[in-house]
């Protein structure tokens, strides 16, 4: 029987792969807030788009990870100055949670982000996104004050890389 493994490598943004897992993690993080499964009309494209010409070299990237050769996880980074790179829309699709790549998708944007020269990492999240805040204090990231500010932050993290 072969092992199931994870791969997780640079992708653009606006690939088909890439294009779905930030419509997914739009719809669970917006579903989350709202307490329900959004509707087809409610995705709202600018905000899925929103920033993405920042997720690409040189200041930036975007991951995709891909479970069995199927694509199941993403994460960008963005070079805020020449110090610290943000981790931004950080997602494992439901049906693969548990199975390690939430971990090996963090320690791959960590590293993305020291090959871009940044020595610090920072994040925003909200409260109730529990299993996020999980992982990014099991990785050794500390609450921080706000370094910016958004309808949809309410924590940040920080991380000496």
């Amino acid at each position: 029987m072969a092992r199931m493994t994870w791969t997780f490598s640079p992708e653009r943004v606006d690939t088909p792969d890439a294009t779905s897992l930030r419509r997914d993690y739009f719809g669970d993080v917006a579903g989350r807030y709202y307490g329900r499964v959004l509707t087809e009309d409610e995705y709202d494209e600018e905000m899925i788009d929103e920033g993405l010409d920042l997720l690409a070299p040189p200041a930036g990237g975007f991951l995709v990870g891909r479970y069995d050769g199927k694509a199941a996880a993403c994460g960008g980074l963005v070079l805020l100055d020449s110090e610290r790179a943000e981790l931004t829309r950080v997602f494992v699709r439901h049906a693969f949670r548990g199975l390690g790549g939430a971990d090996l998708l963090v320690s791959g944007l960590e590293e993305a982000a020291r090959a871009l020269g940044a020595r610090r990492a920072v994040l925003n999240t909200r409260l109730d996104l529990v299993e996020a805040r999980a992982l990014y204090v099991r990785h050794g990231y500390n609450e921080i004050p706000a370094y910016c500010t958004g309808p949809y932050m309410e924590i940040w993290y920080g991380k000496e890389l």
